[in-house]
């Protein structure tokens, strides 16, 4: 006779790595922290860390799952790369058959706002607090187009406080799957739809 063996749920590292790199962003987009620890979080957290969570969802047959963490994780990992090399003057200099706009970033979050716009339609059949996960990103990427193709500073500033309360949703979320596995049950809601 085989025991069956349990399998961890990868959705809180997922999840743990969106939240962190998220905040520790908006937290220098507010201007509080250099960029530095957002690059490194970034690449390893938010980016390595979810794309082996998305390839564990993809295990357990979790298309939703499968398709925010290794997408979101390609993201972080997109992002830093742009941040550090599209913005290096040497690196751009040594490398001149590639061209960065002034725009480049702005329409690098656009597409990723249509991304979630998407997430966001299919979230609403799981519970309330992954719909208002996704919510908030959604609303925190189109303030952060607004900052990036109009310069509104002002935008920006929401955009990067109500990503702040996305992280925390997200933090939310990690702590109700890891709590659930210890018969802690944390409420998330009702499907909207």
């Amino acid at each position: 006779m085989s025991e069956e063996r349990k399998l961890c749920n990868p959705g809180a590292i997922g999840l743990g790595g969106f939240a962190m790199t998220t905040f520790v962003l908006q937290i220098h987009n507010l201007g509080w922290v250099e960029l530095g620890p957002v690059l490194w979080i970034g690449v390893f957290y938010g980016g390595l860390a979810q794309l082996i969570a998305g390839y564990h969802e993809f295990k357990l047959g979790n298309n939703f799952g499968f398709s925010a963490f290794t997408s979101y994780g390609a993201f972080w990992m997109a992002l830093c790369a742009f941040l550090i090399f599209g913005h290096n003057p040497d690196w751009v200099a040594a490398n001149p058959t590639l061209k960065f706009s002034a725009n480049g970033l702005g329409w690098f979050l656009v597409a990723w706002t249509i991304y979630t716009a998407i997430m966001f339609i299919a979230s609403m059949k799981h519970h309330t607090v992954m719909a208002l996960l996704f919510l908030t990103l959604l609303l925190g990427f189109i303030g952060l187009d607004f900052k990036e193709l109009a310069g509104s500073q002002a935008i920006g500033t929401l955009a990067a406080w109500d990503l702040i309360v996305c992280a925390g949703i997200a933090w939310y979320l990690m702590a109700h799957i890891i709590c659930a596995d210890v018969g802690i049950h944390l409420p998330v809601g009702k499907p909207w739809t």
